[in-house]
């Protein structure tokens, strides 16, 4: 079993905005990790840190800008709710969710520093993803920002278990801290996939609603990281001093792990009206992970905060 660290002033403080009403669809219980990345800068690390992939770096430079305030949005519209939410279990599991994602954008945002530094436009991207995000929440009613929530968690998890699941992911991760970074993320947000749709349902239940967000945001998303990826790559000098390797970077995208038709065929399930995220059972390979990373001897203890006293 993992004997990762949980943060006890993070629960405990965020469990009052994870409120009250609603039945969760499963018992699950995940902790909140204090742990800290990026301690130093990234002057050793080559500047296309994803084992010499010109494109793949960028791309995962440019979802990570998206992250901080991405899950600040999230915390927010699961948050709104919190006083419809009287099941027991998915209130702990909000709170969790809630402690999870804060710490997520800080240490992407730490990330992102670094990568700033090295050229790529994280912090542009960052604060324009904020401006977008909080024009939305002016126009889209609380139901509709839950959805485009519950969505996005649905996409973030089917990466994040590709990630855990494909050695061929995890082989692009060259650099050890990047590779820890992700890893931890993408358990968290396996261990928490259920939690905003279960709000969802229980506040909302409106499938044909989920199903036309799901619609609109798979273009959006989609649309946003690509075009995010073509600018970050049009403004780096060190993407454009070798045309062929750039050439030959975009074509290893259609071999991409995250590209393939079972990860297509995984988020269109989502808009099935029977649709629960849990269809798709991680459960194993998290136990795999969680030993490997937080148990024993694992490999990001020296990167977890001590316990309170």
């Amino acid at each position: 079993m993992s004997t990762a660290v949980v943060d006890p002033a993070v629960t405990e403080d965020q469990a009052e905005d994870a409120a009250p009403g609603a039945q969760a669809s499963s018992d699950r219980s995940f902790p909140v990790r204090r742990i800290s990345f990026f301690d130093g800068d990234l002057s050793e690390v080559p500047h296309f840190y994803m084992d010499g992939d010109i494109v793949m770096s960028h791309i995962v430079a440019v979802l990570s800008s998206l992250f901080p305030e991405g899950e600040d949005y999230f915390v927010r519209s699961v948050r709104h709710y919190r006083d419809q939410i009287t099941d027991p279990v998915l209130k702990k599991q909000v709170a969790g969710f809630i402690g999870q994602e804060a710490i997520h954008g800080r240490e992407h945002r730490t990330f992102n520093d670094r990568l700033d530094d090295m050229g790529y436009p994280t912090k542009a991207l960052d604060r324009l993803t904020g401006k977008r995000l909080k024009f939305n929440e002016k126009v889209a009613p609380p139901k509709v920002r839950l959805a485009v929530t519950a969505a996005l968690e649905h996409y973030t998890a089917t990466l994040a278990e590709v990630l855990l699941g494909d050695e061929r992911a995890q082989a692009m991760f060259s650099e050890d801290e990047v590779r820890h970074l992700l890893m931890w993320h993408a358990i968290e947000e396996s261990e928490h996939k259920a939690v905003a749709f279960d709000v969802y349902q229980a506040c909302v239940g409106d499938p044909k609603l989920r199903a036309r967000v799901m619609n609109v945001m798979t273009v959006g998303f989609i649309g946003t990281a690509a075009l995010s990826a073509l600018y970050s790559i049009a403004r780096d000098p060190e993407a454009r001093r070798d045309l062929g390797a750039l050439r030959r970077s975009f074509a290893k995208l259609k071999d991409s792990p995250w590209l393939t038709k079972d990860v297509r065929r995984r988020i269109r399930d989502y808009n099935r009206p029977d649709f629960h995220p849990d269809d798709h059972d991680a459960s194993e390979l998290l136990e795999t992970w969680r030993t490997r990373l937080f148990g024993e001897a694992g490999a990001l203890n020296d990167h977890l905060a001590t316990k309170a006293s």
